[in-house]
């Protein structure tokens, strides 16, 4: 069953980094592919998101228009970063998986979610 591994937190954090800092964290992030993706529990490599100041979010208007605003909707401290697909026998191994992701500055929750099939 395929999971969706949400990685949430603080983008200013991330965006503050150093470049040295940013880069050994992006080799922590790489060495947990290597780790996975060999046993086969990374169904997509997932996507990393620009930070939040380059959002729009589309909501109905009053009139059932839509409504087009720059940024996220809501004023949160966190957001989702990035999102990576898995593929786990149950929800427990996606999360014993997901427990193993490098949190640091910018990353400071997982969430993991089954992904809805309507087969």
């Amino acid at each position: 069953m395929k999971y969706a591994m949400l990685i949430f937190g603080d983008d200013r954090e991330w965006t503050a980094l150093s470049p040295a800092d940013e880069q050994d964290l992006m080799k922590q992030v790489f060495e947990w592919y290597e780790r996975w993706q060999p046993t086969g529990k990374i169904a997509d490599g997932g996507a990393e998101l620009q930070p939040r100041d380059a959002a729009k979010t589309v909501r109905a208007g009053a009139d059932g228009q839509p409504v087009i605003t720059d940024g996220p909707y809501l004023e949160l401290k966190e957001v989702i970063g990035a999102v990576v697909m898995l593929e786990c026998d149950d929800i427990d191994e996606a999360a014993r998986i997901a427990a193993t992701w490098p949190l640091a500055a910018g990353m400071s929750a997982l969430e993991v979610r089954p992904v809805l099939s309507r087969d």
